[in-house]
């Protein structure tokens, strides 16, 4: 009996053991072994589907498998022009793209001058180009909140041993410039503005020369130059002497007297103010700015400056008419407005119509409460590249930007191919000639292509500015580079202040002769 039961009982077990050994067949049952190299199985299949999304396809730089992409480039309707999309330059781009990187990129025209609407359908219609440019961010904003912009900020972050040139090119500051604070989402980078001299100040270098005067190098000497130039009319203009316009001024009151309204803004002047009342970039409610207005008001009531200013709307030409007939002995504006547009340049028509001696130059003469001649720039920012959400090869349209972020390809796309857009100076700069055949470029300095900088970079401060002085026609380059050695004109991300020009032209130079410039940088709220 008891031998049938433990029989009994050794079934049972079997049976048990049976079952549990089937149950365990039916899972899939696997040695420790076995399931550890499944988990890593696992564990790889996902890392390549991480890496298929981000960088694993890539061997040398180079996806293995071809990747295609779409970039927008602008339409400017140039008369003489090529197409924007299929010209000599693309072509550079998309035989590069495809050599160092198996990417194919065809571009998408949108019209320059209705970018915003143009590319506000693309993206409502889920059609945009990969990659986008705009220099309108609340197109961005807009479509973002609609999920209709991808966020670049993961891809920006895993991918960024594969995009050297373009973190080198744009730094922390452009790259995180859009960075939402509190969600970390980037919808679009900051493309880099270079050659950011802002407004100047232009005198008579003839009249100060006849007038036996020294540059103006403060508020006062300014005063008195004004003055000076209004009791000299005679001597200066002849029978044109009730012309005399010694200050000249028109639209935009507020970026032509940029320069003099820094002089009244206090020196010591908080972060917190710049914060609360640098709303725009006129600084129209920075403390003590009123004063400058005053001062103009004072200069006008005792008919210093243009007394029809106002009558005038913006794109007027009687200012300019004015200023090639050699009536006006100062005033302020773009750091290349007296130099600029060739035979229609203010400059060049002086010196043909009045004397080969008359010619602005650029000075630094408003000096603030402490000593400085603090200049206060826009934000070393351009336009904005963002991928739109129907983007699928984010990672590709980033090293597309690293690409064409590159130095070597970015200078060929700004000056082109030598003996047909530039011309090789003795000293290293290059002289930027116009091209009529398949070589012209449909924008300055190809700037449709160069979507990541804007502002001619050469990699070298002293022969870039050498450039920039060699492309003005008809103009003396000792005007232009005067003009940059004075300024603070490229962006050092410390978010505060450089001048290279300045710093190495004129190391040495005492601030007797050269006045030190302060630059601060005005950030976005």
């Amino acid at each position: 009996m008891k031998r049938a039961k433990a029989i009994s009982i050794l079934l049972t077990c079997f049976m048990i053991l049976t079952m549990i050994t089937a149950c365990g067949s039916q899972q899939g049952s696997k040695s420790p072994n076995q399931d550890s190299a499944s988990t890593s199985d696992l564990s790889t299949s996902k890392d390549k589907n991480n890496a298929s999304e981000d960088n694993g396809e890539l061997v040398d730089g180079k996806f293995v498998e071809k990747k295609s992409i779409s970039v927008e480039v602008f339409d400017r309707g140039n008369d003489g022009g090529t197409p924007p999309e299929d010209n000599f330059y693309t072509d550079f781009i998309k035989e590069g793209m495809l050599r160092d990187h198996n990417v194919e990129v065809t571009f998408k025209i949108v019209p320059r001058w209705t970018e915003g609407e143009v590319l506000s359908n693309l993206l409502a219609a889920n059609d945009a180009p990969d990659v986008c440019v705009t220099y309108s961010y609340p197109t961005i904003q807009t479509y973002a909140n609609m999920g209709g912009v991808l966020d670049m900020a993961p891809y920006l972050e895993k991918n960024k041993d594969l995009l050297p040139d373009l973190w080198e090119l744009l730094t922390d500051d452009n790259i995180y410039w859009n960075q939402d604070p509190e969600k970390g989402t980037i919808w679009a980078i900051e493309a880099r503005l270079f050659n950011n001299a802002g407004v100047r100040t232009f005198v008579r270098e003839d009249w100060l020369k006849k007038l036996s005067m020294e540059e103006p190098e403060s508020i006062e000497d300014f005063e008195q130059m004004l003055y000076k130039f209004k009791d000299n009319a005679e001597m200066l203009l002849g029978d044109d002497a009730d012309k005399m316009t010694p200050f000249s001024l028109s639209t935009d009151v507020g970026w032509r007297i940029m320069e003099l309204a820094h002089a009244f803004i206090p020196g010591d002047i908080t972060d917190r103010d710049r914060y609360i009342y640098g709303f725009d970039d006129r600084y129209l409610l920075y403390p003590n700015y009123k004063e400058a207005v005053r001062k103009i008001n004072e200069w006008y009531n005792a008919g210093l400056v243009w007394k029809d200013f106002a009558l005038y709307d913006a794109g007027d030409t009687t200012e300019g008419n004015l200023m090639k007939s050699g009536y006006v002995g100062s005033y302020m504006h773009n750091s290349d407005d007296p130099y600029r547009n060739g035979e229609d340049g203010v400059q060049y028509n002086m010196q043909k119509l009045v004397a080969k001696d008359a010619a602005f130059k650029t000075v630094v003469s408003f000096k603030n409460d402490a000593g400085l001649y603090k200049k206060y720039l826009s934000a070393p920012v351009d336009r904005k590249v963002f991928f739109p959400a129907s983007n699928k090869e984010p990672v590709a349209s980033l090293v597309y930007l690293d690409w064409i972020s590159k130095l070597e390809n970015r200078m060929f796309l700004q000056i082109g191919e030598e003996g047909s857009t530039h011309e090789a100076m003795p000293d290293g700069s290059v002289k930027i000639t116009a091209a009529t055949d398949e070589k012209i470029m449909n924008s300055p300095n190809n700037i449709d292509y160069t979507i990541t900088i804007n502002g001619l970079n050469l990699g070298d401060p002293e022969k870039t500015v050498q450039s920039l002085a060699q492309g003005y026609a008809g103009v003396d380059p000792e005007y232009i580079t005067r003009t940059y050695d004075l300024s603070a004109y490229e962006y050092s991300g410390s978010g505060d202040t450089t001048c290279p020009v300045l710093g190495n032209r004129h190391s040495g130079i005492t601030e007797t002769t050269i006045p030190v410039v302060e630059t601060v940088y005005k950030y976005p709220l």
